[in-house]
């Protein structure tokens, strides 16, 4: 069938969607470059793994396969709430936070509602608002790399249907103190729906004055759901748990009308319930991966490179500008071995961002970048 004949068939919103952008994995990057030892420091993962638990809860699933998993998450969600003061009923779990984001805008969205979120921004809060027809406001972080408080509380006020408020943000890292957090909060109508992504909820708690977004949320007579995942500190990342806590049990009723049926297999339910119960070692390789973010950060001070700058980070990555285009350092740095991931919004094409993987490999990136950006001119930018 000819494309165009597709194009016809397809809803208007769909075509203009950029593709999210998802990277290259391990193996694309052997064969496309020829190298063995490939480091992996683009998709924010946890590179300690997770809890040996994990591995226990998943060696007997062989004999399970055949069977439906649980389609309401009972025992997982249970714990969820045990552990976050919630009841079941105010928690859902999906395929990733990103399920979950996909439900909140098939269950909320009608063309022409607006929706508030940052820039740069996690491609998905742009794309899945797009696909229902919302228009996206996005508001840009300031020259500083971090929220422009002033402006989103203006923003908020003229009452967008939804709000994707990152804290701390992907991809630039920074994050809302307690005070500013407070502050937007207040200004949010009654009627816009507050969704807070905390996918690096563990990581920002290490840093001063992050707020408790639920204890500020439960005293508010609003709609709120918080997100967050289990792939990145809990190191679930290829299984994809992530799981929301609503307002009240009437939010998740909605989204059970949209998600899709057994929408988290029986391997990562059972995964998420066993690394649930092992927090400590969760806590110590978010420990571990903050103390090798500062050392990462001297590192690249050491450097001395001009036009280098980053972002203050409260989460496992770093949000580098380089002061030139990210495109060809990101492609000189595959043909080394290193993935990261370039950044490829207008305006934010010469920043790039690099996740804090263990010592030796976030060594030998800033060795690299160090030789690829001296041998580019600044004035290249």
């Amino acid at each position: 069938m000819p494309s165009h004949a597709i194009l016809a068939l397809a809803r208007p919103e769909v075509a203009p969607l950029p593709v999210y952008n998802a990277g290259l994995s391990s193996d694309a990057v052997r064969a496309r470059y020829g190298v063995t030892d490939v480091a992996r420091l683009a998709s924010n993962e946890n590179p300690y793994g997770a809890s040996p638990a994990v591995g226990r809860a998943l060696a007997g699933l062989a004999g399970q396969v055949a069977w439906y998993p649980d389609a309401a998450c009972t025992a997982l969600r249970a714990a969820i709430a045990a552990g976050s003061g919630a009841e079941p009923g105010q928690i859902v779990v999906g395929n990733g936070s990103e399920d979950i984001l996909q439900m909140l805008c098939q269950a909320f969205l009608s063309p022409g509602d607006r929706v508030l979120t940052l820039q740069p921004s996690f491609g998905l809060h742009e794309i899945y608002p797009r696909m229902m027809g919302a228009t996206v406001e996005m508001l840009p972080a300031t020259q500083d790399l971090a929220f422009d408080v002033d402006a989103w509380c203006a923003a908020v006020a003229r009452g967008p249907k939804l709000v994707l408020l990152p804290n701390p943000s992907n991809p630039v890292g920074c994050m809302l103190d307690a005070a500013g957090f407070a502050r937007l909060v207040a200004a949010v109508p009654a009627g816009t729906l507050l969704v807070v992504d905390e996918a690096y909820v563990e990581y920002a708690r290490l840093a001063p004055g992050f707020p408790d977004a639920l204890a500020v949320l439960r005293a508010q007579a609003r709609p709120w759901i918080v997100l967050r995942t289990f792939s990145k500190a809990w190191g679930l990342a290829g299984l994809r748990v992530g799981y929301g806590i609503a307002s009240d049990a009437a939010l998740v009723q909605m989204l059970d009308r949209v998600r899709t049926p057994f929408n988290v297999n029986a391997a990562a339910q059972a995964a998420a319930l066993a690394a649930w119960g092992d927090a400590t070692h969760m806590e110590q390789a978010v420990a571990r991966t903050v103390a090798e973010r500062r050392v990462l950060e001297r590192q690249l001070h050491g450097l001395g490179v001009p036009g280098l700058r980053w972002a203050a980070s409260a989460t496992n990555f770093l949000f580098l500008d380089l002061g030139r285009p990210s495109g060809p350092v990101a492609d000189a740095l595959l043909a080394r071995g290193i993935i990261v991931k370039p950044w490829k919004e207008t305006g934010w094409t010469h920043c790039l961002r690099v996740t804090v993987g263990l010592p030796a490999d976030n060594t030998r990136f800033v060795l690299a970048l160090g030789e690829i950006l001296r041998s580019v001119p600044h004035a290249a930018a």
